[in-house]
């Protein structure tokens, strides 16, 4: 009865707390219903009427879904268990190909030598949930290597919904707040997944506990496990008041049993713990738990999915994908909580009512409309992924593409299952498929040429890291073919000529992200490169306002060149908040006529040029804002030129007297090492002039989270490994651009004087 009794307490005491948080939240809560009954409303309104009932129930049951988790937290070996168990692959193969396979999501020779996701990888099943029937779903496995993160941007655009894994040791980790953070950009609905509580130090609700503080999610656990470490033995569900346990050499069979009577108070206990998160972001919930009545395990599951769909809560599941324990059960929370094409808002906009934002119906019958999110250069061509959102796609049909208005036809449509590919005929809407031999860009739109729909464009984080690359052997034709496809395939690979050093760049994510590529290019062309040293993307800015005045005066023959320009520069500041408009870097205020209007645009393409390359080290310059407030012009000796120029040498002027400044890239450094060797790896992060932000212990090891200089950070891997005996490893993601030290600032100039100097003999 104790334990009983102490709930009851429990229950009575939150009761206020529940109410007022009730009130608190009811505000965000309406705008969340209305934002998806409004949804639901649009399908209603618009297509029901003739919506196939086939068609319905086809995406009724389906469902596009990511996962998506900090490297090594277990992504494609889960994947490789829901393969199996939905009887996609005949045999479960690990990470890394220790048996000569590797895992089936990770096809390309890179990855399983490495160990690592680098392309996201798409595949599709079934599964069978029980008395519910089948269900479609297609799945993304994403890399967790801040590197590659562009793949699970791209992935996150056009899915529904992802399951988050997360390691039951190491918990929240810094890819995983990246992660997050793209969910949010997109509205992506999750449901999280603990994973590798077979591990010595593993604490399911200390993560969960990570989750609501690091995360700001609501969070609660829907399963416990049935012991830890090696002791693991299945999970109790605690909505269907069950304990499951996993049997067979792959854990195939799935076996029901009554809970162990050692978990009953803890069953009790974290049971009730669900009930309170939820009755705080659903009414229905709320109004049960305020009656102190007991929710129907129906009520639970119909309330979790609710809030699951509506972005205010995510549950969460546990068990060990590499122990084969409480996959299963991943997949019916897929199918359970996670939404359906039709209860997902998807927008488009319409070119021909000036970017008019248009909802997407997902039904077969209406107009096609369809995203390229990703490009990959195979064997037989370009193969384009793509993401059906309205009507049907079929082979040997014409789609056209809303940014070039071209028509093409669709010679062959695919399904794929990692890098193998199965041919259909038809697609239908809320699908993920594949076409061959359509020449597009990443990011593009199709229609089927009655609408001229264009959707928003996924967000590509700038490069941060830069290095020259050169072939061995001159005038290889494989070389320019290469880094033309690896551009096209990939959004955050950048090349470059720079015609002074008369060098070719190539601009990524990070060191690995370029030694892949480098790599892929000896392996899959056949070309040898020699690479230089990794050169950091500085960037100019100014912290103060000065004013030009300048006029541009040069007579030649005939017509000469007459431009006056007056206004002043100053800083501008980046928008703080994603919904904030931020001020336009360029704005004329001549009245008067003093500069005709025809002319305005050549001064602002004056004050571009002017951005390319700084006067400190030739970088480019950002936050900088030119108002033009007034100016003369020559009825016959001014023109488009003439002000380009004016415009040009008048900020370059201002330029050097508003207290220029070179901006560096700080990146986030999360370090994770044994506890012995938290003094070393400290001290070398000061020595590299870090600035720790935060140091958590857990159990044996530690984790450190600091912002570094990108210029200071070169080597660390190396280092870190020799500091820790090989046990240590960091992550590293860009932050932000910031002014580098006064004496830094010194040597770079210097250094590129000299280089200028060099240059000229």
């Amino acid at each position: 009865m104790t334990p009983f009794n102490l709930s009851r307490f429990y229950t009575s005491i939150s009761l206020k707390t529940s109410l007022l948080s009730s009130f608190k939240l009811s505000h965000r809560r309406c705008f969340s219903i209305k934002r998806y009954a409004s949804t639901a409303a649009i399908s209603s309104e618009n297509s029901v009427k003739n919506v196939d009932p086939a068609d319905l129930l086809r995406l009724q049951r389906l469902r596009n879904i990511g996962i998506s988790a900090h490297i090594d937290s277990g992504k494609t070996t889960l994947t490789e268990r829901v393969l199996y168990y939905t009887g996609r692959i005949k045999a479960i193969h690990e990470v890394r190909g220790k048996d000569g396979e590797g895992a089936k999501m990770d096809s390309m020779e890179l990855e399983r030598e490495r160990g690592i996701t680098i392309q996201s990888a798409a595949t599709y099943c079934n599964w069978n949930w029980k008395d519910h029937g089948d269900y479609n779903i297609n799945i993304i496995d994403t890399p967790g290597h801040v590197d590659f993160t562009i793949e699970v941007e791209r992935a996150l655009r056009v899915l529904d919904g992802a399951v988050l894994v997360l390691c039951g040791v190491s918990g929240v980790q810094s890819q995983t707040i990246t992660v997050d953070r793209q969910m949010r950009r997109y509205n992506v609905p999750r449901i999280s997944f603990i994973n590798k509580l077979d591990r010595i130090g593993a604490n399911p609700f200390n993560v969960i506990e990570q989750i609501r503080q690091k995360l700001k999610l609501t969070a609660a656990a829907v399963q416990i496990p049935i012991g830890l470490e090696d002791d693991l033995k299945g999970v109790i569900d605690l909505i269907k008041w069950k304990a499951i346990y996993n049997e067979g050499s792959r854990g195939e069979t799935v076996i029901e049993k009554e809970i162990p009577d050692d978990f009953i108070n803890l069953a009790t206990l974290k049971r009730q713990e669900l009930i309170e998160n939820l009755a705080d972001v659903d009414d229905q919930i709320a109004e049960i738990f305020l009656m102190e009545e007991t929710p129907t395990s129906e009520q639970l599951m119909d309330a979790v999915r609710r809030a699951t769909i509506a972005n205010k809560f995510t549950p969460v599941l546990m068990g060990s994908a590499y122990k084969n324990t409480g996959v299963q059960r991943v997949l019916d929370a897929v199918c359970a909580f996670l939404p359906n094409p039709t209860e997902v808002h998807n927008t488009a906009l319409d070119i021909s009512q000036k970017e008019a934002r248009v909802n997407l119906i997902p039904y077969s019958k209406n107009h096609f409309v369809g995203l390229a999110f990703k490009l990959e250069e195979g064997k037989y061509g370009q193969l384009t992924y793509i993401r059906v959102y309205q009507g049907a796609l079929k082979k040997g049909s014409f789609i056209t593409n809303s940014r070039t208005t071209k028509k093409v036809k669709v010679p062959r449509l695919v399904r794929m299952h990692s890098n193998e590919m199965e041919d259909v005929d038809e697609v239908g809407a809320g699908e993920i498929c594949a076409v061959f031999g359509v020449e597009c860009s990443s990011g593009d739109t199709f229609t089927d040429g009655a609408l001229s729909y264009t959707m928003t464009s996924m967000f590509v984080p700038d490069p941060v890291i830069s290095l020259s690359i050169t072939p061995k052997v001159k005038d290889s034709p494989n070389f320019s073919k290469a880094l033309n496809r690896f551009q096209k395939e990939d959004p955050t690979f950048r090349v470059a000529y720079d015609l002074e050093s008369k060098e070719t760049i190539i601009s990524g994510m990070g060191e690995l992200h370029l030694d892949i590529y480098v790599e892929r290019m000896k392996r899959e062309y056949n070309v040898d490169c020699i690479t230089g040293k990794p050169q950091v993307a500085f960037r100019e800015t100014i912290m103060s306002t000065a004013k030009f005045d300048y006029t541009h005066k040069k007579q030649t023959g005939g017509a000469g060149q007459y431009g006056k320009v007056m206004g002043y520069i100053e800083p501008l500041k980046e928008a703080t908040d994603e919904d904030e408009e931020p001020l336009p870097a360029f704005e004329s205020r001549v009245v008067g006529g003093h500069i005709p209007t025809n002319f305005i645009p050549a001064v602002e393409k004056g004050f571009q040029d002017g951005l390319e390359k700084g006067s400190l080290i030739g970088h480019p310059i950002k936050n900088v804002r030119f108002i033009l407030e007034d100016g003369a012009h020559h009825a016959v000796d001014s023109s488009e030129l003439a002000f380009r120029l004016a415009a040009l040498y008048a900020f370059r002027e201002a330029y050097m007297k508003a207290n220029p400044v070179i901006l560096e890239p700080i990146m986030n450094v999360s370090i994770t090492a044994p506890i012995e060797f938290q003094g070393t790896v400290i001290g070398n992060l000061n020595k590299r002039k870090g600035t720790i932000l935060d140091t958590e212990i857990q159990d044996d090891h530690f984790v450190v989270t600091a912002e570094v200089s990108l210029n200071n950070m070169f080597g660390y891997s190396s280092d870190l490994r020799s500091a820790t005996q090989g046990k240590g490893e960091f992550t590293m993601e860009y932050k932000t651009h910031e002014p580098v030290l006064p004496y830094v600032q010194e040597e770079l100039i210097n250094e590129y004087k000299k280089k200028k100097l060099t240059e000229k003999k």
